[in-house]
């Protein structure tokens, strides 16, 4: 688990010390943080640089269905779809994980065993986070014994937009702990957290309770992943790794479905935080249908024309 440093050890001591420590971070200038996400989204990529984006980008995709309709053949073929995106080209890497729910995980670490592939679940209640914590911690340890890599978890908004700003602290610590060596993404449901000012107190949180990723959404809301916040979630992990020397990863997810979109965040990545983070074991997309299109500008890019619609499979 990731350690803090002292300098940082009593923020987490009382919920008062917590609430101070929180509310004293320098506030959001929304205008600026949205300009200077919509200038970066303006930078132009060359052929050459686009193409590295665009591999980079499937490389680090976590496919994803989180439906009530899946089946054990659906979560088969996906996890087939991320490790041979395109069957008619074997350059095309696979994808960072397949993401499903706890009661698929089994299926999905079955189907990628030995692949490199990781396999993530949701859990803890996902995607509205309401229930007990021994439910959450139950959900969790299940998902893990059944093959999960990494754990996705929610917070308890209700808790946090109250400001009980401890009893959040505590369940990601339960639930990192329940997690074991499975890596935890801690998603903040940023569409309902109303201010960036919340979404900066929201990262620094998951942070300071030991989250190895943070995660913009869960896809399942009208607000998902956008430029902004997910550049002010940037700006606390590199603020964050200063402080502390400890690095987070990124997860902007929802609402991301085109190469042109996703090339925008991969330069908001490089130029917020840097080469470091632009590798899958610091950077995800959640998506599900964003490989799709990645993978027909990939094959415009290598033939000049675009493929017909039965050239990628639909999710």
């Amino acid at each position: 688990m990731p350690t803090i440093t002292s300098a940082l050890a009593d923020v987490t001591a009382s919920d008062s010390a917590l609430r101070r420590f929180l509310h004293g971070l320098p506030g959001v200038d929304a205008v600026g943080l949205e300009a200077r996400a919509a200038s970066l989204g303006t930078r132009s990529i060359k052929t050459t640089a686009k193409a590295y984006a665009i591999d980079l980008a499937i490389s680090m995709i976590d496919l994803t269905t989180l439906e009530g309709a899946d089946t054990p053949g659906k979560v088969r073929a996906l996890a087939a779809k991320a490790l041979r995106p395109d069957p008619t080209d074997r350059t095309a890497p696979a994808t960072a994980a397949v993401c499903v729910y706890p009661d698929m995980v089994e299926t999905a670490a079955a189907a990628l065993a030995g692949s490199g592939v990781k396999v993530a679940s949701v859990a803890t209640a996902f995607p509205a986070g309401r229930a007990a914590l021994g439910v959450k911690l139950a959900d969790t340890r299940d998902a893990v014994a059944a093959g999960a890599d990494e754990i996705d978890m929610v917070i308890d908004r209700g808790a946090f937009l109250s400001g009980r700003y401890l009893k959040v602290y505590e369940e990601i610590r339960a639930v990192k702990e329940a997690a074991g060596a499975a890596r935890l993404k801690v998603i903040f449901e940023t569409g309902e957290l109303s201010t960036y000012d919340n979404i900066r107190r929201a990262s620094w949180l998951g942070m300071l309770a030991g989250a190895d990723f943070i995660k913009t959404s869960t896809g399942k809301v009208g607000v998902n992943a956008t430029p902004a916040n997910t550049l002010l979630m940037l700006q606390a992990v590199r603020d964050f790794r200063e402080r502390t020397g400890v690095q987070v990863g990124v997860k902007p997810a929802g609402g991301i479905r085109s190469s042109k979109d996703a090339v925008k965040f991969l330069v908001l990545v490089n130029e917020t935080v840097g080469a470091d983070w632009l590798d899958s074991h610091w950077f995800r997309f959640g998506a599900s249908s964003l490989l799709n299109d990645l993978l027909m500008q990939r094959q415009k890019l290598s033939t000049g024309r675009y493929s017909g619609p039965d050239y990628v499979t639909v999710d």
